[in-house]
C-alpha cells in the first residue's frame, strides 16, 4: 500500500475527487492525511466527513516558513507519506519539504505550463484573450511551476463567455487528471525503489 497526502486551500473539490477515486482501493493507494494552510477551509470538512487525518495551521501563527513545514514533515513521516499531492494548495513549498520529498511532490495547475504561470492562471488566460488554456500536473521544484510536466489536457475556451464556465470546465479536467497523474507517479516511485 503506497500513503499520499493531500495539500489544499480551500473548498478542497480536488481532494475529493481524489477520496473518492482511491476509495476501493484496487490502485494500493491510501489517502493518509490532509494538510491545509486555511484551518477554515471545506476541505478541513471534507477530511472530517472521510475519517482522515489533517493537519491545519495558520501560517500567521508562525515567524518562518521551516518552523510549521517541520510540523508538516513530522506528520508525513508519522503517516509513512510516499507521495505528496497539491490540491489546490496555495503555498510555495519551502526548501525543507523538497528536500525530504525529492521527485515525490505533484502539483496540478489551471493552465498550460509554461503558460499562465503563479496565481489566477484563469484570470490570466482571459486578460490575454487565449483561444486554448488547460490543466497541467507537475512536479515540483524549488521554481515556480517550472517541474516537469507529468500530464496535460488542453480546453478551447474560444465560446466560453464567462469565468465560471470556464472555471467549471477547468475542474472537471483536473478531477480526471490528478487522479491518473497520482497513478503514473506512484508507478514510477515503486519501480525506484524495486531498483
Amino acid at each position: 500500500m503506497r500513503n499520499i497526502a493531500v495539500f489544499a486551500s480551500g473548498y478542497g473539490s480536488n481532494f475529493q475527487s481524489i477520496l473518492d477515486y482511491f476509495s476501493d482501493n484496487q490502485f494500493d493507494i491510501v489517502v493518509k492525511l490532509m494538510v491545509t494552510d486555511n484551518p477554515n477551509s471545506y476541505a478541513v470538512e471534507r477530511a472530517k466527513k472521510n475519517d482522515i487525518e489533517y493537519f491545519a495551521f495558520n501560517p500567521k501563527d508562525y515567524k518562518f516558513k521551516h518552523n510549521y513545514e517541520e510540523i508538516i514533515i513530522d506528520k508525513l513521516s508519522k503517516y509513512e507519506i510516499d507521495l505528496i499531492v497539491l490540491a489546490g494548495y496555495m503555498r510555495i513549498i519551502g526548501r525543507s519539504i523538497l528536500s525530504c520529498f525529492p521527485n515525490k511532490i505533484i502539483n496540478v495547475h489551471p493552465s498550460l505550463l509554461p503558460s499562465f504561470k503563479g496565481k489566477d492562471a484563469i484570470g490570466q488566460a482571459i486578460s490575454a484573450k487565449a483561444d486554448v488554456t488547460g490543466v497541467t500536473v507537475h512536479f515540483v521544484n524549488e521554481f515556480l511551476d517550472s517541474g516537469e510536466i507529468i500530464i496535460q489536457e488542453s480546453l478551447d475556451i474560444s465560446n466560453l463567455k464567462k469565468r465560471e464556465d470556464i472555471e467549471e470546465k477547468i475542474h472537471e479536467i483536473e478531477h480526471r487528471l490528478l487522479p491518473q497523474a497520482i497513478i503514473k507517479t506512484m508507478e514510477e516511485i515503486n519501480e525506484k525503489s524495486i531498483d
